[in-house]
């Protein structure tokens, strides 16, 4: 029997010391380290607003006509607010510092739920559509009818 316990402890003080792939260890820094790190993040987000702000204001500025130029920009701007999110979530949230399957347990809904949200969206915009253009009783009664100007006949000047 004591055979066996010594055994055991032997396999499970092996066991422990084999880390899995997935299990990360973070050793606590200093409250320096960490204030800095926080300073350099507030500082990338700082830069990364003025040139969203600098190309939202040249768009705007600009006239640019709805074109290449235009959908170039905005999908810069979109992709520079990704950046943003994603800082503000490893940094301020701390979930830069999670193993990865809680990343993924947070992660992947929320773009699930993004999704969803979008597609909600693009098929009220397509029945809204698709229902103006096949629906012409609905069309007419929630179109404003254009005023038409009323005639007021004339009088004859022989007949009173």
């Amino acid at each position: 029997m004591e055979f066996f316990i010594c055994n055991l402890l032997i396999i499970m003080e092996h066991q422990h010391n084999v880390l899995s792939p997935e299990v990360t260890f973070q050793h606590h820094t200093g409250d320096a380290e960490f204030k800095k790190r926080v300073r350099k993040v507030t500082i990338i987000l700082s830069i990364v607003t003025v040139i969203e702000l600098g190309l939202g204001l040249s768009m705007w500025a600009l006239h640019l006509p709805d074109d290449l130029r235009r959908k170039l920009i905005k999908g810069m701007i979109i992709i520079l607010s990704l950046a943003k999110a994603y800082y503000i979530v490893s940094v301020f949230m701390h979930l830069g510092d999670e193993i990865r399957n809680m990343i993924m347990t947070i992660v992947v809904p929320l773009m699930l739920f993004i999704w969803f949200i979008t597609a909600f969206i693009l098929d009220g915009s397509s029945y809204k559509n698709l229902r103006n253009r096949y629906d012409k009783h609905f069309e007419e009664t929630t179109m404003p009818k254009k005023h038409k100007t009323e005639k007021i006949p004339e009088e004859k000047p022989g007949k009173q």
